[in-house]
């Protein structure tokens, strides 16, 4: 009884011992730490951007669909420009709808708008959604892009692409195309949840398993395993509340 038990129990027990492994401060979102003294918006959420070293903060209102956000990234030159956009249509930069940050002669930030309708077409027009605020700040050595949108439909995820480059005084001068630039898009999330794919659900009660002697020694079983899994359960949580209060700061 007790070797069974041993058998049947020891995944849990290893896996309970194998998760705190798995996580570790160099895990955690860099973004998490950032202060900023240009907006005055608390943003729910944060993401350290896969690509350029940038990261985007944001508050989505799904009642007045209206999206706030705080793009952070380092351009290239003192002299350069960062941008974040949304594509409607595509998932590259053709087509970006896009808030374009730098800093002019008189050395004031400033923040366009840009629908960039090619690579080879950069034109600062109106886009496809509604500006409500912008502004951006320079210190550093990154530029902080900081917006409110008014998205024109209701969205659960939209395509976001960011980009970098050299100049802005007199328009902004192409962007290199390397591996980091070229990757520089995604997916960003809006609705917590949206597109996942709910759990399966669980079987019914001796739905399985032989009946008899049998089964109800495996029922014995079973609730050992779930006696060891609970006491794992609670000790894993104050493990990880002592985790996150000397490491995180929570």
């Amino acid at each position: 009884m007790a070797s069974f038990l041993f058998q049947q129990c020891l995944p849990v027990s290893l896996l309970l011992l194998l998760i705190p492994l798995l996580i570790s401060p160099a895990h955690s979102l860099k973004c998490t730490s950032q202060n900023f003294t240009g907006g005055s918006t608390h943003y729910t959420n944060c993401t350290d951007l896969p690509s350029l070293n940038a990261y985007l903060h944001w508050t989505y209102e799904s009642t007045n669909k209206t999206l706030s956000i705080a793009f952070i990234a380092p351009p290239p030159k003192s002299d350069g420009w960062v941008a974040w956009a949304i594509n409607p249509t595509a998932t590259g930069m053709a087509g970006a709808q896009a808030l374009l940050a730098y800093k002019a002669a008189n050395g004031s930030m400033v923040v366009k708008t840009y629908n960039i309708s090619s690579y080879s077409s950069v034109v600062e027009s109106k886009v496809w959604f509604d500006v409500l605020d912008k502004k951006a700040e320079f210190s550093g050595g990154v530029i902080r892009i900081f917006a409110k949108l008014a998205l024109p439909e209701s969205l659960t995820t939209v395509n976001q692409v960011w980009q970098v480059g050299p100049s802005g005084k007199a328009g902004p001068e192409k962007h290199e195309f390397k591996p980091e630039n070229l990757n520089a898009k995604g997916t960003l999330q809006l609705v917590e949840g949206a597109g996942e794919i709910s759990p399966a659900p669980s079987p019914s009660p001796g739905a399985s398993g032989p009946s008899g002697n049998g089964t109800r020694q495996s029922g014995r079983d079973n609730a050992g395993c779930g006696r060891t899994w609970n006491k794992g359960f609670w000790s894993f949580y104050g493990f990880l509340l002592v985790w996150g209060i000397l490491v995180l700061g929570f």
